[in-house]
């Protein structure tokens, strides 16, 4: 995996998934790190007065922007004494919601991964895992990793892929997967959830022996056990 996608907006989650990621760097082959802060300025914002007969003018639009690119500047400096050395940083600012801003950058950027904060990049505070990160683990092409606010780096020894068995290859990050278990030596435990209790009887590996998960991941000699409780 050479680039890695980071969405910034400059919450604690977020600067923390950040820090994260340099130190990930040390036990990867990444080579550049993109951190990205999603500004989207609506039509009505700029055309309209808002309730307390405010409207956002052009020149406040440029410089909250100019502000955001100093502050990633800033991030991007204090994580260059982070990183391994000779990883690229560089900062990107996009003028659109946050869900599309990271799909339309992995694509641009030839992301790998998509690295991100459980919370923050949301407007609801409460949430343990923010309403966009959900929604950009839905709709990312490349694996996502979420960070918890409190998780401190440790190095990687284990991956956990948790899928149903149905559309493996639509819901599996197969490819990614593969190539991350071919240049490191991790333990590989595949979980099945199973809501339907259907394999009670039986075990997990059996019940994966069909699908194009098992003959891929085979030559990684994965663990499999299901769930199948749902959590309340």
């Amino acid at each position: 995996m050479k680039t890695y996608l980071v969405p910034i907006d400059f919450s604690k989650a977020s600067v923390h998934a950040a820090q994260f990621t340099a130190a990930l760097s040390h036990q990867t082959d990444v080579e550049h790190i993109v951190l990205l802060n999603a500004y989207y300025v609506t039509v009505y914002e700029t055309t309209l007065p808002n309730s307390d007969m405010v409207m956002v003018s052009n020149e406040d639009v440029e410089a909250n922007a100019a502000e955001r690119i100093r502050n990633l500047e800033h991030l991007k400096k204090q994580l260059e004494s982070q990183v391994r050395p000779g990883v690229e940083i560089s900062t990107h600012l996009n003028s659109t919601h946050l869900v599309r801003a990271v799909v339309e950058n992995v694509a641009a950027k030839n992301a790998d991964l998509v690295i991100i904060g459980s919370t923050g990049n949301s407007s609801h505070n409460d949430y343990k895992i923010g309403s966009h990160v959900i929604d950009i683990s839905k709709n990312c092409p490349v694996p996502v990793i979420i960070v918890p606010p409190d998780y401190a780096f440790e190095h990687i020894s284990r991956i956990v892929v948790a899928c149903d068995f149905n559309k493996v290859k639509e819901n599996v990050p197969l490819e990614g997967l593969k190539k991350l278990l071919s240049k490191k030596k991790l333990e590989l435990l595949v979980v099945n959830v199973d809501d339907s209790g259907k394999h009670n009887s039986g075990d997990a590996e059996r019940a994966a022996e069909e699908t194009a998960l098992h003959a891929m991941l085979k030559p990684f000699h994965p663990k499999y056990a299901y769930i199948n409780k749902k959590k309340s």
